[in-house]
C-alpha cells in the first residue's frame, strides 16, 4: 500500500498548481524592449521625411506622457500574482532574463541615430529638442532594464546594467540604489525618498547630488574593505563614468562636437526621468524609528503601489514596489501585489505630469498620505523647512481635509485656531 502523508499531498498539489499556472503576460513583457525600436522606427521616418513628419520628433514625449497612460486608463489593473509554487519555476526561466538583455541593442542603435539626427546642421532647433526628448525618453526607460539586471549578483548582469546607464551619465545608480536606496528607503536620511510637501523641483537637485555623494561613500567603504583605494580598476563607478565617457568619444569622432550638447541634454532628460519616478515611489511615506534609534524593516507600507497592467509591462513591474524592496534579487516576472499596501490613484506614467506641477501633486497625494497614517500626520516623512506650516495644514481629521485650500500660514493660522 503506498499511502501518501498530507504533507506529500500538499507538495505534490503545489507542484500540479505550478505546472499548470501560465503566465498570460508571457508574450507581453516585450513590450518594454519594443520601446527602442519604436523610437528608433520614428526617427527613421523623421530621417526619411522630415517635413511631413516633423511631429515624429517627439515620439518619445507623446509615447510616455500621453499614449501610454491613455492605454494604462483605458485597460485598466491586474492585480493577480503568481502562486507561490511557480516563482521558482518563473526566476529559472531564462526566456524573461533574454527580454531584458534584448533593450540594450535597440537602445544603442536609437541613441546613435538619435545623435546622427540631433547633430544635422539643417535640422530646425524644436526638432533637435524633440529629437534629443525622445531619446531621452528610451535611455531614462533603459534606466528601468539598468535596474532589473543590476540586482542580479553575476558580474555580467551588472556590467550590462553600467552598459544601460552609459547614455545618461547615471552609472552611479547601480551602487547607490542597491546598497544606499534599499537600506535608506522611506527614511529621511534617503535622497532618494521624497518627503511630503517637497515639490519635485525641490527634490531633484537634493536626490542628484545626495545620489552622486552616497555612491562615492559606498564605493570608497567597499573598496576600503578589500583594501584598495578610491582609484582602483575594482572601483565600481569609473568603470561606469568610463563607459559614459566612451560613448561620448564615440559619439564625438563619428558626428563632430555638437555630438556634447545633444548627448549631455537627453542624458540630463533621460536622469529627470528616473527622479520623477524615485519622487513618486517614496513620497511622504516613512519608516517608523525603533527605540535603539535604528529603523523598522522595509514593510509594502513604505512603497507607493500600483496594478495598472499596461505601465508594469512598459517598466518590468516597477510599480510592485513594495515587493522588490522586499526581495530586491528577485525578478520582475514574479513580483506579487500586496493589498495593504499603499496604491497610487494611477500608474507611474499617469503620475509623472502631475510630479511636476506642485499644488496639483499635493491635492492628489497629501490626502493619500494622510489617510494611510489615520489622519496622523506627524507619522509621515515631512519636509523639514515646511514641516510646521504643514503640521498646521493637515493637523486635522481625514474627512476635513478636502475643504482645506491652499492659503498663507498666516492664514493656515487662523484656521487652525478656529
Amino acid at each position: 500500500m503506498n499511502a501518501k502523508t498530507p504533507d506529500e499531498l500538499l507538495n505534490a498539489a503545489s507542484n500540479t498548481n505550478a505546472k499548470q499556472w501560465r503566465d498570460g503576460k508571457r508574450y507581453l513583457w516585450m513590450l518594454s524592449p519594443a520601446v527602442p525600436v519604436i523610437g528608433a522606427a520614428a526617427l527613421t521616418a523623421y530621417a526619411i521625411a522630415p517635413q511631413k513628419l516633423r511631429a515624429l520628433a517627439w515620439a518619445g514625449p507623446a509615447l510616455i506622457h500621453g499614449i501610454i497612460p491613455a492605454i494604462d486608463r483605458l485597460i485598466g489593473a491586474d492585480k493577480t500574482n503568481p502562486p507561490e509554487s511557480a516563482v521558482q519555476q518563473l526566476e529559472n526561466d531564462k526566456y524573461y532574463h533574454r527580454v531584458v538583455l534584448s533593450f540594450l541593442p535597440a537602445q544603442y542603435a536609437c541613441t546613435l541615430l538619435g545623435t546622427w539626427l540631433g547633430t544635422r546642421k539643417n535640422v530646425p532647433l524644436a526638432d533637435r529638442i524633440g529629437i534629443a526628448a525622445t531619446v531621452g525618453v528610451i535611455n531614462g526607460i533603459a534606466i528601468n532594464t539598468a535596474h532589473e539586471l543590476g540586482h542580479k549578483h553575476d558580474r555580467a548582469s551588472r556590467l550590462l546594467a553600467m552598459a544601460a546607464l552609459a547614455p545618461t551619465g547615471y552609472t552611479h545608480f547601480a551602487v547607490e540604489h542597491n546598497f544606499g536606496h534599499h537600506k535608506r528607503a522611506a527614511t529621511p536620511e534617503d535622497p532618494a525618498s521624497s518627503r511630503l510637501g517637497e515639490s519635485f523641483w525641490k527634490f531633484l537637485p537634493r536626490t542628484v547630488i545626495g545620489g552622486y555623494k552616497s555612491a562615492v561613500v559606498i564605493e570608497k567603504e567597499r573598496l576600503a574593505r578589500k583594501g584598495k583605494g578610491f582609484w582602483s580598476l575594482d572601483n565600481e563607478l569609473l568603470q561606469g563614468w568610463a563607459m559614459s565617457a566612451g560613448l561620448l568619444g564615440v559619439s564625438t569622432a563619428l558626428f563632430g562636437p555638437r555630438a556634447i550638447p545633444f548627448l549631455v541634454a537627453q542624458g540630463a532628460y533621460g536622469a529627470s526621468l528616473l527622479e520623477v519616478i524615485n519622487y513618486v515611489e517614496h513620497y511622504g511615506l516613512k519608516r517608523e524609528k525603533l527605540a535603539n534609534g535604528k529603523y523598522v524593516r522595509v514593510s509594502p507600507e513604505h512603497s507607493w503601489n500600483n496594478n495598472n497592467v499596461v505601465t508594469n509591462l512598459f517598466l518590468y513591474q516597477l510599480q510592485r514596489h513594495s515587493d522588490h524592496h522586499a526581495h530586491p534579487s528577485r525578478s520582475f516576472q514574479a513580483l506579487r501585489h500586496f493589498e495593504d499596501a499603499p496604491q497610487l490613484p494611477a500608474g507611474y506614467a499617469s503620475m509623472l505630469l502631475p510630479a511636476y506641477i506642485p499644488s496639483l501633486w499635493y491635492k492628489i497625494m497629501d490626502k493619500r498620505v494622510l489617510a494611510h497614517y489615520d489622519g496622523d500626520i506627524t507619522k509621515a516623512n515631512i519636509d523639514p523647512e515646511r514641516r510646521e506650516e504643514i503640521l498646521v495644514k493637515y493637523g486635522k481629521p481625514v474627512s476635513e481635509l478636502d475643504e482645506i485650500t491652499e492659503a498663507t500660514p498666516a492664514r493656515l493660522e487662523e484656521k487652525a485656531a478656529a
